[in-house]
């Protein structure tokens, strides 16, 4: 069995700390060296969807089981948009508190006014997707996340539609709740990955991940696929088969994106114990045939692959992550 692990951000910081399992898989095994991608990008590329890019709106609604049709859908995430003098700072969804209640809310006032241009659900309180009618965008397929706490241009928020959608926003109830509550206003959206349900074909006989992304593109290629579980013991006990199988650890994104260097180490703590030990364990015992890394982004972007005879190279000594960069 081939256990392939792809970490975004996994080599993007300094921790100041040890991470033996994980230190012993990078540093017996072989690597292979990429351009540094976003996970987006990386899936992309992993499930063969060729030139088009990445439809990011119609995988999160099949992810979330539900039926795109034939219709064009993009991903339209709330965003709290900081002014500072002449820009922009986005704060994406996942740097603070959106209940279920205000996400419904928030989407029922914006269909009440676009009703027959567009149409927003909310699949989660921090993943939204829009099916627009008449003229179809171009936008990149950047997520919100990637942009976290970087200048953006005010140009960006130029288009008519999505002025108007800032101006409804800010003077939504619930965003007047909240900045009574002294919490950040959800001030606009992020538009991106716009498309149709694409074709796409899967290396893997599993995927298990939760990002919608992934699930989506695992469903379409009709492998098996699943939440992340706890852990790799939980994993391992569950009898997966023999061939490949995909595991999507995306704990260390969002700390990363947001510079929180605490957080990031202890995410890096909890990845350890629950994944690179319990697996380094198995692949000791010959439980797990290969193990496999893949560092999508960062300076040390690339692949580390280690079989268990990879383990007895006691020559190639471990080193902290900081060195990989």
């Amino acid at each position: 069995m081939h256990c392939e692990l792809v970490v975004p951000g996994l080599l993007s910081a300094q921790t100041g700390a040890r991470f033996p399992s994980l230190e012993l898989l990078l540093s017996r095994g072989r690597r292979r060296e990429a351009q540094s991608q976003a996970l987006e990008r990386w899936l992309h590329q992993a499930f063969d969807l060729g030139c088009q890019p990445l439809p990011a709106g119609p995988l999160t609604l099949i992810a979330a089981d539900a039926d795109p049709g034939a219709h064009f859908w993009l991903r339209a995430d709330p965003v709290h948009l900081r002014l500072m003098r002449d820009r922009l700072i986005v704060v994406p969804a996942e740097a603070f508190a959106i209940s279920r209640e205000e996400a419904d809310a928030l989407c029922a006032g914006l269909n009440a006014h676009f009703t027959g241009a567009m149409e927003i659900r909310a699949l989660d309180p921090r993943r939204w997707v829009a099916r627009l009618t008449g003229k179809e965008p171009q936008l990149d397929g950047v997520p919100a996340i990637e942009a976290a706490g970087r200048e953006i241009a005010l140009a960006r928020s130029s288009d008519a539609q999505l002025t108007e959608i800032q101006m409804l926003l800010h003077a939504h109830p619930v965003n007047a709740a909240r900045e009574g509550r002294g919490e950040p206003a959800v001030n606009s959206l992020w538009l991106w990955g716009a498309g149709r349900a694409p074709k796409a074909t899967s290396a893997w006989g599993s995927v298990l991940a939760d990002e919608p992304l992934a699930g989506g593109l695992a469903r379409i290629a009709r492998a098996r696929h699943g939440p992340l579980p706890a852990g790799a013991r939980q994993w391992l006990a569950g009898g997966s088969e023999e061939g490949r199988h995909l595991l999507v650890l995306d704990a260390l994104r969002v700390p990363l994106a947001l510079s929180q260097v605490a957080e990031y180490r202890e995410s890096l703590a909890v990845l350890e114990r629950d994944w690179f030990a319990p697996l380094l364990a198995a692949l000791r015992a010959g439980r797990i045939g290969m193990v496999t890394v893949h560092v999508p982004d960062g300076g040390a972007a690339g692949s580390f692959e280690a079989i268990r005879a990879d383990l007895r190279r006691f020559w190639r000594r471990p080193k902290a992550l900081e060195r990989y960069a």
